[in-house]
């Protein structure tokens, strides 16, 4: 069953417990004010009922004598004159001329308990005629005669009136609930219609298009909160599906170039071993270049896994260690090696003589190496390289940066080159020639060794202008 029709049913049934309640009281209430009527009635006709029936027998408390105006007394009543056992010993009936001769039906025994405050019985007894709706009898007894006068004042305009009263909330109840029904059923469709056209939508978004939206959205009414809510649960999914797809996809490229450069060494490796065993073992000048090569090939292939187990360990998130470290000392011992290494490039340093930072020496030291490796590889071996560092107050009450800049005066890189620079295995030199760099992993751990130690780094290049590498690491607490 729909909720349409569910809350449909709902309403009406909730309506109709209340017009039948409503009615029920309303039908109880005037049943009892004419009944009410109907006992003064009987009250009244007392006199008028022993003052016709004095002719005939007499009763006690009556000097009236018969004949005499008429009373106004609803027509059919009935008076009649028992004894104790309930033999009719004299009877009248004021019909006014007309033909209905019903009488009471008196139960047996008769009753005995007082039903109203002058001591009288009052009850309702059925008619001797199937046409007649039933008296109103009242009963005043005589004991020191030992006679019983019965008054009875038929029923009928009472139960036509009630009859009239049922037909009436009968009409009325279906009415309204015919109404409230169409009306109701509109209101619902209407009201429904934006929950029907979010299901529409999220269909679609089920069918793969995460580029849908609900309508409405708006904090007005609760279903326009409820599409506010789904919309932005659909932009964190989407958000999630883009990310999980960029990460696939990066992953499937890690693992391209991962099997890439691991198949070179390997290739060499397998190629020189074929070599000694067709005949380089029996000549010592192909063996000595054979097994040159392997231990060669061999060492590149131990420190790209290095490197690849580095990057997968930075990658799980560990934390490395919080010790105290002079990144001063350490940049200096950094130049001092490159300066060693390439004695013909002019190699610069602007540092101060100490600066504090916590984290992982050693990871900090492999930070600076790739740099100035970095820049000793891809520029020119007549290219200057800058290397600057410095203490940097982020603002007053808070801890200050450590920035380590490497500048060099290189040919610079494009936009789409210095974009993916930081991701692993990313070389700008599409052929891969072994002459211009290693695997493409340098960068990509010091991207991954100073977000691990909180700290950022970015590049400021244009082509022709050469290329800035900057480190920003957090002071130790002590050089706060």
């Amino acid at each position: 069953m729909s909720l349409r029709t569910r809350l449909l049913l709902a309403l009406l049934g909730l309506v109709a417990a209340g017009l039948l309640v409503a009615g029920i009281v309303t039908y109880s209430s005037l049943r009892s004010f004419l009944l009410t009527r109907v006992d003064q009635q009987l009250s009244a006709a007392i006199d008028p009922v022993i003052a016709k029936l004095a002719s005939q027998s007499q009763f006690p408390g009556t000097q009236q004598a018969p004949g005499g105006p008429q009373p106004n007394l609803p027509p059919g009543t009935y008076g009649a004159i028992l004894n104790f056992s309930g033999a009719v010993l004299s009877k009248t009936t004021f019909s006014y001329g007309l033909s209905n001769t019903a009488v009471p039906n008196l139960p047996s025994p008769l009753p005995s308990t007082p039903a109203d405050d002058s001591g009288n019985t009052v009850f309702t007894a059925r008619s001797s005629s199937s046409s007649s709706t039933g008296f109103r009898v009242l009963l005043l007894r005589s004991p020191s005669q030992g006679l019983i006068l019965e008054v009875a004042v038929p029923l009928t305009e009472t139960s036509q009136t009630l009859n009239r009263l049922l037909g009436i909330e009968v009409f009325v109840f279906a009415l309204v609930l015919v109404g409230l029904g169409v009306a109701a059923w509109l209101l619902i469709k209407r009201d429904l219609r934006p929950l029907e056209a979010m299901a529409d939508t999220a269909g679609e978004i089920a069918a793969g298009d995460l580029t849908q939206r609900v309508e409405p959205a708006e904090p007005r009414t609760e279903v326009g909160r409820l599409g506010l809510s789904l919309n932005a649960m659909l932009e964190q999914i989407e958000v999630a599906f883009a990310e999980r797809a960029a990460t696939e996809e990066k992953l499937r490229r890690f693992l391209a170039d991962a099997s890439h450069e691991l198949r070179t060494p390997l290739t060499s490796i397998r190629g020189y071993a074929e070599v000694f065993e067709r005949g380089a073992k029996d000549d010592p000048e192909d063996l000595a270049t054979a097994m040159r090569r392997i231990e060669e090939e061999s060492k590149r292939m131990g420190v790209m896994v290095d490197e690849l187990l580095l990057l997968a360990r930075l990658g799980e998130g560990r934390e490395p260690e919080r010790e105290p470290v002079d990144l001063a000392r350490v940049v200096a011992d950094a130049v001092g090696d490159a300066r060693a290494a390439d004695p013909a490039r002019d190699i610069s340093l602007d540092a101060p003589p100490e600066l504090v930072v916590t984290g992982d020496e050693n990871q900090l030291r492999q930070v600076v190496a790739n740099l100035l490796g970095n820049a000793r590889i891809h520029t020119p071996s007549d290219c200057p390289v800058h290397v600057r560092l410095l203490g940097e107050a982020v603002d007053a009450g808070e801890p200050g940066a450590a920035v380590l800049e490497v500048a060099d005066e290189g040919p610079g890189l494009t936009p789409e080159v210095a974009a993916k620079v930081f991701e692993p295995f990313y070389r700008a030199d599409k052929s891969r020639a072994r002459q211009s760099g290693g695997a493409g992993l340098g960068l990509a751990i010091v991207a991954a060794i100073v977000e691990a130690h909180g700290g950022s780094v970015a590049l400021r290049t244009q082509p022709g202008e050469g290329a800035t590498f900057s480190v920003r690491l957090p002071h130790s607490p002590s050089q706060a």
